[in-house]
């Protein structure tokens, strides 16, 4: 019996440890239940996620998932099944206690796939041991405990060193090593706040970390799809670690022995559909032991599909709805069934990207809890070839294993021994300046078979380094001009003539081949031949050199059976490890290419997949063949039926000039992607590559500050004075003028990367150092700060500088907070008629100046009457999806449509018809991040983001926020409301607080602000006052203190050290914590007219 309707659980907001992975896992479920013809209900409040489009699920609530918001869709929707599998440990966890408290019984709802019973068995550590040791499976030596004290008598029965893990939690969460008794207390007591149940378990730090992926069906047949090799040993987190796929350094029989191991375990478990199985390895001893088994999709899980073309996912939800393996397709070859094990012809490398520089006083060590924020996948014929791409890929400056100067290593031992997150650098570093493999392998534990592929790398640069720079290369422009045709008679010339470099011979000629087998860039060439004269001409010359010598890449499908059988994948990669193209290219102008995003990364996330995948779908509806470039294994947008043709690979000029030449495209698209599409306009345009959209040049005057300026001058629109200046004299002569505080940026970055508020002359001259960094092109930006002054977006869509549809959207907090990280309210609701309209009119001056075809998004600041622009962005932004869905008008379908030259009608209804509210609210993963410091500024901190719709703004603030995992406090809450005009703010909200019987506990400043306006407080203290009593630290361990709002007087370094603390504390301690007036006073005036009762259970669709 099938079911008629099924309700999903998604993941929520994008944080670290549970990412855009389970968007593509759920996109993909969706799709194969829809095909059954059943109805889907999801619940998720990721407004950005491509899930949560039209046309995926039937039914959509913006809804926090938990247990109680779940139970009141069940009531109203009533599903016949449910599925737990594709919403991370978010949507695991939310199952087992609807489980546990009889809901899904009460209602009659079926857990589809993997019974609850092994869940629960793989997720509570001591039940999970107690299973594998019925079928005699070896297990890492471990104690389950309840306290503190239990983990410290089982510490010393297994004897140190340890790592301890807590149950149920995502990614490492709470889990660490620890040597000795006093690092145990510690760790143990944070672990038990994010659990009831800690594991404490033999440390084999050092071991191999080997992957398995295992699907079973209700009919018992079971595959495994992918193996996978962790490059870094036992100890750091797999989602930390540089991850290698098929296994390198395991024999057959050893592939074998795991094999079946992980088989036995999942058919003794029960688990229906996909699983995944960690070992740890000993290759001395030939000992294996089990880590742990995941009953669901995972980021490896994702890994795996994108690495080998098996659709896990899809397959998964198949097998929950009672289908076999035998019974269905693989929909990716669509020649075989899915019950056959995918065969690799290709090596694959798993990058994590961290994002740890943009935080204050963070340990950057990399361990067994998870910090990255997101990853790239690369694919070569090489383990060489792979890494390199996948190095350059991850987006921080670097250009592979080698040829990154600008990196210094101070203490290379202690670096090797205690692994950051430049690991990989250190290692290139460490064998540049003469270490051993052996010596590596010692301090690192890294299998030998790697590090002397790496030393492969490094004697290849060493090569070319000595080789001297071509003399006669084909001429400068020559190639600009010939692209198309004449370029591949250029290649035949080659090869009849194999046109001979004056200086170079037979060796030189096969040196450079050599390096590009070895995933060498044409930069990372230039480099080595022309050291420290290199141009940005020189990769160019390299490129045309090399096409002259018919070095070129030839394109490799991705086909899961290894060619063995005819696949007619569409899953491309580039390599030089071949002889010829897996496919035939037709030069018929019906190609569209869609630049992605890459690896997600604080600033860059789900909103552009969701973009890229909107412009992919328009393309192929508009009867156009859609290509997308893209690398990251977590997105739908490299999903194996979202495109025509899909290259998983670099966005380089050289790459995307290698795949630009093969299409010859009617155009390609670069507003889609972010920041990374948008930097290479200039480059591309030069080579006459037809952008569609903006004009290069034009995007270059808007990403160009002193362009941009210049022009708002000419136009007579009002912006922050500001100064490009090269000298500290110039700088503080300007900072007299203006006045502190003033705000210092370099040009062309996304998320605010090394852009900073400095309220003094100490605070400017640390930042200036960071800023001469970032960029040496381009000199440091300072511009005067207004401050209370209200920050206003719009986004917006235009034809030839005609605005077509627009929304403008208001941010709740006061501006100097990041517009990635502020809560934005949409339609808004408190600006005057006035300010709207004078909005609108310099947005229209702004489109028709800078000629603009597409997405765009200007941000401006109001304070009284006066409206200046801050920034323009000639691309899709951050906000798209959420005033897409909200205002239900999918502005980047219209937006590709402009671009591709097709006539667009403007939408007949705007925002101020709407008489609902959507709030986008931030999520932080500051619980990962030790030691970081969780306080809002002007560079971006948060990693994703929710959106949610009601009737009114406090009832979407109040959802919004239980969807980011606040919680409405109970008890206590501590105040310590920074300067004057920020408790002037919050005043209403603390009566209202003492109103509703709260008890407030303040610090000095505050308590006495309080006690003059009639509101009683409890004097605490601060942690530097340490005589004093009550401490309010002691007070936050006690559990007396449900809500924390601490905001900073300014983001000076004196003032953030001293409530650093409190914050760090009530991060460590799971406390929720508010660190602005603004968002405070909203989310305390919807807790307090509001209960999670009054909400309303309205789907996306009945607004």
């Amino acid at each position: 019996m099938k079911p008629d309707k099924i309700l999903l659980l998604g993941s929520g907001a994008l944080k670290i440890g549970e990412a855009g992975e389970f968007d593509y896992s759920g996109s993909q479920a969706l799709k194969a239940i829809k095909e059954e013809g059943i109805k889907t209900v999801l619940i998720n409040p990721n407004i950005a996620t491509v899930q949560t489009s039209e046309g995926v699920a039937d039914t959509v609530y913006f809804l926090p998932i938990t247990p109680y918001f779940v139970e009141q869709v069940i009531a109203k929707e009533r599903p016949q099944g449910v599925l737990l599998a594709f919403g991370g440990q978010t949507a695991l966890n939310c199952g087992v206690e609807l489980y546990h408290k009889g809901v899904f019984e009460k209602y009659g709802v079926d857990i589809l796939g993997t019974p609850i019973q092994s869940i629960i068995e793989t997720e509570d550590r001591e039940l999970f041991v107690r299973r594998l040791n019925e079928i005699q499976v070896k297990t890492i030596e471990s104690t389950a405990v309840q306290s503190v004290e239990q983990a410290q008598a089982a510490a010393e029965n297994l004897g140190y060193p340890v790592i301890i893990r807590a149950a149920y939690a995502l990614g490492g969460l709470g889990s660490g090593f620890c040597n000795n008794r006093d690092e145990l207390k510690a760790l143990a007591e944070k672990a038990f706040v994010y659990s009831p149940q800690v594991l404490v378990e033999k440390s084999l730090k050092g071991w191999k970390e080997i992957e398995f992926e295992v699907v079973r069906d209700a009919y018992d047949h079971c595959i495994t799809v992918c193996h996978m090799e962790n490059f870094d040993p036992l100890g750091i987190h797999t989602g930390e670690s540089i991850v290698v796929a098929p296994t390198q350094t395991l024999d057959d029989r050893e592939i074998k022995k795991l094999r079946e191991v992980a088989i036995q375990i999942v058919r003794h478990l029960g688990v229906v559909g996909e699983c995944n199985v960690q070992y740890a390895f000993d290759v001395s001893s030939d000992e294996y032991r089990v880590i742990e088994v995941n009953a669901r999709l995972s980021r490896s899980s994702a890994l795996a599909s994108k690495a080998t073309g098996y659709p896990l996912a899809f397959v998964a939800a198949k097998l929950a709805l009672g289908y076999g393996l035998h019974q269905l397709k693989n929909s990716v070859t669509r020649s075989t069934s899915a019950f056959y094990e995918p065969a690799m012809d290709y090596v694959v490398c798993k990058i994590p990207r961290w994002d740890l520089g943009k935080f204050q006083g963070i340990d950057k060590t990399i361990g067994s809890s998870m910090k990255s924020v997101g990853e790239v996948m690369a694919v070569g014929r090489t383990f060489e070839e792979a890494l390199q791409k996948g190095l350059r890929m991850i987006g921080q400056g670097m250009h592979g294993f080698m040829e990154n100067r600008d990196l210094v290593i101070a203490e290379v031992d202690k670096a090797l021994h205690e692994p950051t997150d430049m690991r990989i650098f250190v290692i290139s570093k460490a064998m540049q300046a003469g270490y051993s493999v052996e010596q590596i392998h010692q301090l690192t534990h890294i299998d030998k078979w790697f590090l002397y592929k790496l030393q492969g790398i490094i004697e290849t640069g060493r090569k070319l380094e000595v080789l001297s720079p071509p003399e006669n290369h084909p001429e400068e422009g020559e190639l600009l001009k010939s692209r198309g045709l004449q370029d591949r008679s250029l290649e035949q010339q080659a090869k009849n003539q194999k046109q001979q470099v004056k200086n170079w011979g037979e060796a030189e000629v096969e040196l450079l081949y050599e390096a590009k087998r070895k995933g060498f860039s044409d930069f990372q060439i230039a480099r080595a031949l022309w050291k420290d004269d290199m141009t940005q001409e020189h990769p160019l010359t390299i490129r045309r050199l090399r096409k002259a010598l018919g070095i070129t890449p030839v394109v490799k499908q991705i086909d899961t059976l290894a060619g063995e059988f005819p696949a007619q994948a569409n899953y491309l990669y580039l390599t030089y490890g071949g002889k010829e193209h897996d496919l035939e290219y037709c030069k018929d102008k019906r190609s569209v290419i869609v630049l992605g995003s890459g690896a997600y990364r604080i600033g860059s996330s789900v909103e552009f997949d969701w973009c890229g995948v909107q412009a992919l779908q328009t393309i192929r509806s508009e009867g156009y063949r859609s290509v997308m470039i893209n690398y990251n294994p977590e997105t739908v947008s490299t999903d194996y039926d979202v495109c025509d043709r899909l290259y998983f690979d670099e966005l380089t000029n050289e790459r995307v000039m290698d795949i630009v030449e093969l299409e010859d495209p009617a155009g390609v698209i670069l507003s889609t992607g972010g920041q990374i599409p948008n930097n290479l306009a200039v480059i591309l345009d030069k080579q006459n590559v037809p952008l569609l959209g903006t004009p290069a040049r034009y995007i270059d005057n808007a990403e160009d500050r002193h362009k941009f300026s210049t022009m708002l001058d000419r136009m007579g629109v009002d912006q922050p004075r500001w100064k490009e200046l090269s000298s500290l004299k110039a700088i503080e002569v300007f900072v007299r003028e203006v006045g502190f505080p003033v705000l210092v940026r370099p040009s062309y970055v996304l998320s605010g990367a090394a852009m900073n508020v400095c309220s003094n002359k100490e605070e400017m001259e640390r930042f200036l150092k960071q800023a001469a960094n970032v960029s040496k092109q381009h000199p440091v930006v300072v511009s005067q700060f207004i401050e209370h002054a209200k920050e206003i977006e719009m986004d917006a869509v235009a034809d030839k500088g005609q605005i077509l549809a627009y929304a403008i959207s208001e941010h709740v907090e006061f501006a100097g907070v990041h517009s990635g990280d502020a809560t934005i309210q949409f339609p808004p609701q408190k600006l005057y008629v006035e300010t709207v309209r004078r909005i609108k009119r310099i947005t229209r001056q702004i489109a028709k100046e800078l000629s603009i075809t597409g997405p765009f998004n200007i941000q401006y600041l109001a304070k009284g009457n006066e409206i200046k622009v801050i920034e323009c962005n000639l691309r899709a932004s951050r906000s798209f999806p959420f005033v897409s869905k909200v205002l239900k008008i999918n502005f980047i379908e219209m937006a590709t449509k402009v671009m591709l030259g097709l006539p667009v009608q403007p939408p007949q209804k705007n925002e101020f018809d709407l008489d609902y509210v959507g709030i986008k609210a931030s999520q932080f993963s500051f619980n990962r991040l030790q030691k970081a410091d969780p306080v809002m500024g002007v560079d971006m901190a948060s990693t994703g983001e929710v959106g949610c719709i009601a009737d009114d703004t406090a009832e979407a603030i109040l959802i919004s926020m239980l969807a980011v995992g606040y919680r409405i406090p109970v008890k206590g809450i501590l105040l310590s409301t920074g300067a004057a005009r920020q408790k002037v703010d919050m005043l209403s909200a603390t009566k209202l607080l003492h109103r509703k019987g709260y008890r407030l506990y303040a610090t000095g400043g505050t308590h006495k602000f309080l006690k003059e306006n009639g509101v009683p407080s409890h004097r605490v203290y601060w942690p530097g006052d340490t005589s004093k009593w009550p401490q309010a630290l002691d007070l936050m361990h006690q559990k007396e203190i449900d809500l924390v709002v601490n905001i900073p007087r300014n983001l000076t370094k004196g003032e953030l050290d001293n409530g650093y603390k409190i914050r760090r504390a009530a991060i460590d301690l799971n406390i929720p914590l508010l660190t602005n007036a603004r968002l405070a006073d909203a989310f305390i005036t919807a807790f307090c007219s509001l209960t999670v009762e009054d909400i309303q259970i309205k789907s996306w669709q009945e607004y």
